[in-house]
């Protein structure tokens, strides 16, 4: 069943007074959403004991919750030290997605830095072959791994490379932020054409089943020549892109996503707008 959820917390959630991760769960509900993304992006910081809290809070009101891993991984990166630390942020990322009861787990996949593309692509693959094998030896090949279209150039992230990555093993899912690749491809997301030779890619690469219930990722954003440059809100009209052609694809294709909100500070505002169109 397609769901619709906030990335972490509108103004408004703050501005009722709520400021604990457990007073998010009654409030996504409260506005008929169903579910919500943790962000761990600056790192993993928290007890065990946060984490169940959360999840209980969560489970409590019927929301689902994912996770995003911190924003510096770079499977990438020539030095295999710092490649250690990234394997590090996605398991305990993945970890306490465990104890908050959640199943996905939405990362950045690499930078290319001073490589040649197709290197950096090479060895973020072979690096992400060795995350397969960490997440099987720590008994977490239950839950989504997801790697994430990036919005700019200088990140590893096309849609290509993501369906790519994706085929190195089923516990990997792709995140697909609509937001970076209209970014990054300077406005290519117009119409429903535009959505559904992307979506009927990843089903030919991938399979219906698998891409059936994909990951999201959706926001209006602003780009310049060199792809992202910042987030911004529904209320914008000046950039794209618009939701309209991607509720129409992904109703014709039958394929029903987790789609998360990442509206600067209108998330769960724009969660809803989303459903609602969806289900207009």
């Amino acid at each position: 069943m397609i769901k619709f959820g906030p990335s972490g917390n509108s103004e408004s959630f703050f501005a009722a007074g709520l400021s604990h991760t457990e007073d998010a769960a009654k409030y996504v509900r409260e506005r008929g959403l169903d579910c919500y993304e943790y962000s761990f992006g600056r790192g993993v910081h928290m007890g065990e004991g946060k984490a169940i809290s959360i999840g209980e809070a969560f489970a409590a009101e019927g929301i689902e919750i994912s996770v995003h891993a911190p924003y510096y991984i770079n499977f990438a990166n020539p030095l295999d030290e710092s490649a250690q630390k990234s394997y590090h942020y996605v398991l305990d990322s993945g970890r306490f997605l465990k104890l908050m009861g959640g199943r996905r787990c939405v990362f950045h996949a690499a930078t290319q830095g001073k490589m040649l593309r197709e290197e950096a692509v090479a060895l973020t693959a072979e690096r992400l072959k060795i995350l397969r094998d960490y997440i099987y030896l720590n008994d977490m090949q239950d839950l989504l791994f997801c790697p994430e279209t990036m919005g700019k150039l200088g990140q590893i992230g096309t849609l290509e490379e993501i369906v790519a990555f994706c085929k190195i093993d089923e516990i990997f899912l792709p995140a697909i932020d609509f937001g970076h690749i209209n970014a990054r491809e300077g406005g290519s997301l117009k119409t429903v054409s535009d959505y559904k030779s992307r979506l009927e890619y990843m089903v030919g690469e991938l399979g219906y089943e698998r891409v059936k219930h994909f990951h999201v990722h959706f926001s209006k954003i602003q780009y310049s020549a060199k792809g992202e440059v910042r987030h911004l809100t529904f209320e914008d009209e000046t950039y794209g892109p618009e939701f309209e052609p991607l509720a129409v694809a992904l109703k014709e294709l039958k394929l029903e996503p987790y789609i998360v909100s990442e509206s600067a500070g209108t998330q769960a505002e724009d969660a809803l707008a989303m459903k609602r169109i969806y289900n207009a």
